[in-house]
């Protein structure tokens, strides 16, 4: 208790630093999860994703990041364990900060789409054991979150590729594809804004103290779906067909009209994955702000400040307009081969079933569902589309990063108990 008086400016300060260091990573490795397909079926050139990133990104953390940080926070470590001792658990969320920061820029630099939750989570595992024992771990809550990595990418490339096999029917199977195209074009960007908007309204708002009926919040997402397909509807027809490009490829033109839509989809995307990935970096921060504010009140239920929200989103954007495109190539050209089409069906799926997540509470990895959903388009076209070798690469990368993240966690855990004590 007398170290957090003594040195808690110290400790705030040093939490957001490195909060601001785990966002930034978050934004250099993930950006490929959020925009890679989009970069990589060519509609959008990565200034434009930057932007787009910019505002969605930052939008998503500050307004509906609340819930998961709740659940990186308190739901997978017993805090009670160190009640009597605050100041370790401090350390514990500086150690996990650290750690999970770490090995994102040292993945970042290297190219490889590791996940940003399996950072954190692993980092917060390997503080509770080191800190306070095996016991302290709530191994159910990990059990659900480890689920949640296996079931989540099966429903985003489950969605992708439905989406695709209706797009191939409705669209680029009909007599007169283009027109089909800009027909149904509308109703897909509907189905984008309503979707996100829907959910969003019903959990994201809380902690803005906005509480809607669930007849208002349809209603609502109804109307911004309604608005958003009107904007994408005038896109749409300023599309012209291209008859010396369709001589090449007969769905060029088709191909053309996904291309604005695929602005939309990418901005859903964007405050999806902030949304859910900010509480990665400020869940950690916002306990140590909480732990200091209070007093050293282990079980104190202190209200999410907005400005650490906004902080976060603030880092994830830095992350993404200096390292991203490192990482953004990965997903979004080697895995298999992207169109505006196919780049749109599994953005959108991708976001539906990260946002969903995001406001259930579950932290799920960003990064295996923007796999499983462009594995999910490429399936449309059948397996040999795919290159498993890139597929197989990202796997094991993704099961290194657990057990890293635990390691160098309990070794910077020991290292801020050795600095203050």
């Amino acid at each position: 208790m007398e170290i957090i008086i003594q040195h808690g400016p110290a400790l705030i300060a040093l939490a957001v630093g490195l909060g601001l260091f785990m966002t930034w990573g978050i934004g250099a490795n993930d950006v490929a999860n959020a925009l890679g397909t989009s970069v990589g079926s060519g509609a959008i050139t990565i200034k434009t994703a930057i932007v787009i990133a910019a505002i969605f990104e930052f939008a998503g953390a500050a307004l509906a990041g609340g819930h998961v940080t709740e659940t990186i926070r308190k739901g997978i470590i017993d805090p009670a364990g160190m009640a009597d001792r605050p100041e370790l658990l401090v350390f514990g969320m500086l150690g996990a900060l650290l750690a999970a920061a770490c090995w994102l820029a040292a993945a970042s630099l290297k190219g490889w789409p590791v996940s940003t939750t399996h950072s954190i989570v692993g980092a917060v595992v390997g503080v509770g054991v080191a800190g306070m024992g095996v016991e302290s771990v709530h191994w159910g809550k990990i059990g659900q979150i480890v689920a949640s990595w296996v079931i989540s990418p099966a429903i985003g490339g489950g969605l992708a590729f439905a989406l695709m096999l209706s797009i191939q029917k409705l669209i680029l199977n009909a007599e007169r594809p283009f027109e089909a195209a800009v027909r149904w074009g509308p109703y897909y960007v509907f189905l984008v804004g309503f979707t996100v908007s829907l959910v969003t309204l019903f959990k994201g708002l809380a902690h803005l103290d906005i509480d809607l009926s669930v007849p208002m919040s349809f209603l609502l997402a109804a109307l911004i779906g309604l608005a958003v397909a009107l904007i994408g509807r005038h896109a749409i027809s300023r599309v012209r067909v291209d008859e010396a490009a369709d001589r090449d490829f007969h769905f060029a033109s088709v191909e053309r009209v996904f291309a604005p839509m695929i602005v939309f989809t990418a901005c859903a995307m964007a405050f999806a994955h902030g949304s859910n990935d900010v509480a990665n970096g400020v869940g950690p921060m916002a306990a140590v702000y909480g732990l200091i504010k209070s007093g050293g009140e282990v079980s104190q239920r202190l209200p999410m400040p907005f400005w650490i929200l906004a902080l976060g989103g603030f880092g994830i954007v830095v992350g993404l307009a200096t390292f991203g495109y490192r990482v953004m190539q990965t997903i979004g050209k080697r895995i298999t081969e992207l169109t505006p089409t196919r780049g749109f069906c599994a953005t959108v799926a991708a976001a539906v079933t990260v946002v969903v997540a995001s406001r259930t509470a579950m932290p799920v990895s960003t990064t295996h569902i923007a796999v499983g959903a462009v594995m999910g388009v490429g399936l449309a076209r059948g397996i040999a589309a795919i290159n498993l070798r890139v597929i197989l690469s990202i796997v094991i990368s993704w099961l290194i990063t657990l057990p890293a993240g635990g390691i160098l966690a309990a070794a910077f855990y020991f290292m801020f108990k050795g600095m203050f004590t």
